[in-house]
């Protein structure tokens, strides 16, 4: 069945022009499903797979404590791939047909108070080439609230300094145009004409961010400078690299801006998804109200 599996990714990465981390986890996802059906389950061949079956699996990842939203996650995984092959005329049947997703509490996002992303920005305060780009990249993306995927897949001519914005290739191939504030194009400004120059190391490339090689900056890169710029700045919360892009949406919206201009420049598909951030807004009002009025 595994083969089977190859045809969905190799479907998915042409026609649906995903993230390669979406496509590892569709393979993740995949491939343990069918791992399980053959050695668990004793299943052979796709035709075999019944609606008993996709359940078994799903409550053996309940039974190993997976979350709600993997299980989730799976059930999305396991119903595009058998609805695939029964479209491609695979399969006689889909066997996922309703299969229910179990309802999954929605997390806020972690935001940092504009006093933290403050100290955070500061970090990065000595002259060296490092710390300039380490600065660059803190502003822009507090700028911004662009991915650190798109961060890091930045090039020079994605930088418009002069008017003031930059260009992103965001999920899908979509382009976005965001404005840059004076801050940022300071500090982008200064790392291009001086500590990229030094980076550079003789190399050509286009790309934005550097590392020690003079080679593209990686995630893993950025996440690794996050951490010693968060410990340094004392920052005692969970801080991941899309702390900062929450943060940006929730400083927007406290500060009264629209929450469709906060999508357009999220990039969200759709609206739902940015206005997770108003319940954020909402629940800091509550804390402010709680420790502030006198008969709270």
């Amino acid at each position: 069945m595994n083969n089977h599996v190859q045809d969905f990714l190799q479907y998915i990465i042409v026609e649906r022009a995903l993230s390669k981390n979406t496509i590892d986890s569709y393979r993740r996802d995949l491939t343990q499903y069918v791992l399980f059906l053959e050695k668990v389950e004793s299943i052979e061949t796709i035709d075999q797979i019944e609606r008993n079956n996709i359940m078994g699996y799903l409550l053996f990842l309940k039974e190993n404590g997976k979350a709600s939203t993997t299980l989730a996650r799976n059930i999305a995984s396991i119903r595009s791939f058998h609805q695939f092959l029964f479209r491609e005329k695979v399969s006689l049947q889909d066997p996922s047909v309703h299969i229910e997703t179990p309802k999954t509490e929605r997390k806020l996002p972690k935001v940092l108070s504009p006093q933290e992303v403050e100290a955070l920005l500061e970090t990065p305060a000595s002259n060296d080439p490092f710390s300039q780009r380490d600065k660059a990249m803190l502003e822009l993306l507090y700028a911004t609230g662009i991915r650190v995927s798109e961060l890091v897949q930045l090039n020079i001519s994605d930088i418009h300094l002069n008017m003031g914005f930059i260009r992103c290739m965001g999920k899908g191939s979509k382009e976005r145009i965001i404005p840059l504030g004076k801050m940022a194009q300071s500090a982008i400004e200064r790392y291009i004409n001086s500590g990229r120059s030094e980076m550079l190391k003789g190399k050509k490339t286009e790309a934005l961010f550097l590392n020690h090689h003079g080679n593209r900056l990686s995630r893993q890169g950025f996440w690794k400078i996050l951490k010693q710029l968060a410990k340094k700045a004392r920052i005692e919360k969970d801080l991941t690299p899309h702390t900062l892009r929450h943060s940006f949406a929730t400083h927007l919206l406290e500060n009264g801006a629209d929450l469709r201009a906060v999508q357009e420049m999220l990039g969200h598909a759709d609206i739902s998804t940015t206005q997770i951030y108003t319940h954020v807004t909402k629940t800091r009002l509550k804390d402010v109200y709680s420790a502030f009025h006198p008969r709270a």
